[in-house]
């Protein structure tokens, strides 16, 4: 009988995980965004809460925490208590904050639980209008004739967009120097300012400027175009393998009960099917995804090991 003891207990633990996750959310859910208010993840999160509230009876709270370029926020949610009422919105940084920052506060794959990818969107390569290059091509013969004559900029140090310049810099051997803000709402002003010259960043920031005349976009970093945008390819105009996408996905902290795990993903594959949260999410260059949990599970997997040595390769950390 005694030898029945552990098989019971398992059995019982099971049960009080699944009841939990019929019952779940039971309240207010708390979506941690590490970055500021205002940006794409901004957009993504407000176009996802409304269909969540609708659909769970639950309201879905963004609380913004920026900093350490989304560590301090991405955190907070890793050490959350795993009962689904505090969840992460994760971007492309998870996979590339292990290799950039010497000390981690927490395991991106460890400690947090994949649900599944939100958005994808390409980073776009601008310019400034008064520089004399049209391609890809254009720039690279132009950053090879005027070595360190050049600036780019990005949102900070490992940002995405600084990641896609140095993986640019490194397969077309050029010298282009870095110039890092505080966010991509300053290095796209100091972009159209003409302080610096170069820039990649999403779609959603630089389309509407590029149709005012404010910058030039020369190529998009997805592996294939992009509907709705009439732009080539990085990779066919002059650097075949060329790849760089943000993507944002939903984590949860790590032992959250998979039944719990299994309705979130559930719920948000039929949110991203909202055709309003597409309108809104399509309307600004993000191109919602979905999909399993293992898909954002592979996906950050393989970008950690993808962008350990493009960081490693520029030579870039952070304390």
């Amino acid at each position: 009988m005694k030898r029945r003891l552990p098989l019971c207990a398992g059995i019982f633990c099971c049960m009080a995980a699944a009841a939990a996750a019929q019952d779940y959310p039971n309240k207010a859910v708390r979506l941690i965004d590490p970055y500021s208010p205002g940006g794409s993840t901004g957009v993504a999160s407000r176009a996802i809460s409304v269909s969540f509230q609708e659909l769970t009876k639950q309201p879905l709270i963004v609380d913004n925490r920026p900093g350490a370029g989304s560590n301090i926020g991405s955190d907070m949610a890793a050490k959350a208590p795993p009962d689904g009422h505090t969840l992460l919105l994760g971007t492309s940084s998870l996979a590339i904050n292990p290799s950039l920052y010497r000390s981690m506060p927490f395991d991106p794959i460890k400690d947090l639980a994949p649900v599944a990818i939100l958005i994808r969107t390409p980073n776009v390569l601008a310019v400034t209008p008064s520089l004399a290059v049209n391609s890809v091509k254009d720039l690279i013969d132009y950053a090879r004739s005027h070595p360190g004559q050049l600036n780019y900029g990005s949102s900070g140090n490992g940002a995405t967009n600084h990641m896609a310049m140095e993986l640019f810099k490194s397969m077309a051997k050029v010298d282009i120097v870095h110039v890092p803000f505080k966010g991509g709402g300053e290095a796209l002003t100091a972009l159209l300012g003409g302080q610096i010259q170069v820039l990649f960043n999403p779609a959603s920031t630089l389309v509407p400027h590029a149709k005012a005349g404010g910058l030039r976009i020369l190529a998009v970093g997805s592996t294939t175009r992009v509907d709705g945008l009439d732009y080539p390819t990085v990779a066919a105009s002059g650097l075949p393998g060329f790849e760089s996408s943000v993507w944002f996905g939903l984590f949860a902290p790590a032992n959250t009960p998979a039944p719990i795990i299994a309705k979130l993903n559930s719920d948000i594959n039929q949110i991203l099917k909202d055709k309003r949260v597409m309108d809104v999410l399509l309307t600004a260059g993000l191109q919602p995804v979905g999909g399993t949990t293992d898909d954002l599970r592979s996906l950050l997997a393989s970008d950690t090991a993808r962008w350990s040595s493009v960081i490693k390769a520029a030579g870039v950390r952070m304390e």
